[in-house]
């Protein structure tokens, strides 16, 4: 008697990745990763985010502000890298997209890891959103979610606020980073980040950028190259 035909086994499509989707966070990546044509989606709170289109001078513009801003202080900090745009795999129920990360290497200190995903994985020290007013996600859940998993310092630039908000992780709480009399934020975490709120609030990169030398030729930088170079001797040494 004849062996009856098998009959192959069609895996099922995936499901499209839909805003409100409530998702874990390995469904999410699947389904992620078979729509390339999204650009940018986010898991916050095991619930699917998707921003609208992008407006110029409301994110488009300032974003490109807030990644030249912290691209150069990569440039001059060797052990720091900047990402725009990357997934965060934070935690199982949130996989954001920050506008804006900065990262201290692992053999340099750092706590955040690349995966073999190439995939940031845990805590990064540093993150940027720009939003459009105190009420938007990223100072609410967002907001939340980062400090909860120990996100080290927050920037929010609130373009039609025309305001800045920078928030550094002191006790487990977010407290706002104290401006210098001159009105300069200088972070704690990455020294010789300096920023001057204002002139990034009304675009005024130039002034922003010659803050930033400033804080690149300070004496805090110069010790946090050479504790960086440190921890990278003593990580190679390994």
């Amino acid at each position: 008697m004849a062996s009856p035909l098998s009959v192959p086994r069609v895996s099922p499509p995936t499901p499209p990745l839909e805003p409100g989707d409530q998702l874990t966070r390995e469904e999410f990546e699947r389904r992620y990763e078979a729509m390339p044509h999204i650009k940018k989606a986010e898991l916050i709170e095991g619930v699917v985010h998707m921003p609208s289109p992008v407006r110029w001078h409301h994110h488009a513009g300032p974003h490109a502000g807030l990644i030249t801003w912290l691209g150069v202080y990569q440039a001059h900090t060797p052990g720091v890298l900047v990402g725009d745009n990357g997934t965060v795999r934070l935690d199982l129920d949130n996989e954001p997209q920050p506008d804006g990360a900065m990262i201290i290497e692992p053999e340099f200190g750092g706590r955040a890891q690349l995966d073999e995903d190439d995939y940031v994985t845990g805590s990064p020290e540093l993150l940027g959103e720009v939003t459009a007013s105190s009420v938007s996600i990223d100072l609410n859940t967002k907001f939340r979610v980062y400090r909860r998993n120990n996100v080290q310092e927050y920037i929010v630039w609130r373009v039609l606020d025309k305001a800045v908000d920078w928030f550094t992780l002191q006790h487990g709480q977010y407290d706002r980073l104290q401006q210098t009399g001159d009105g300069i934020y200088r972070s704690l975490v990455f020294p010789g980040l300096w920023l001057d709120p204002a002139a990034l609030a009304r675009s005024d990169l130039a002034t922003v950028l010659n803050v930033l030398q400033q804080g690149l030729a300070s004496p805090e930088h110069e010790a946090f190259l050479r504790k960086l170079q440190e921890k990278g001797r003593t990580a190679g040494g390994n």
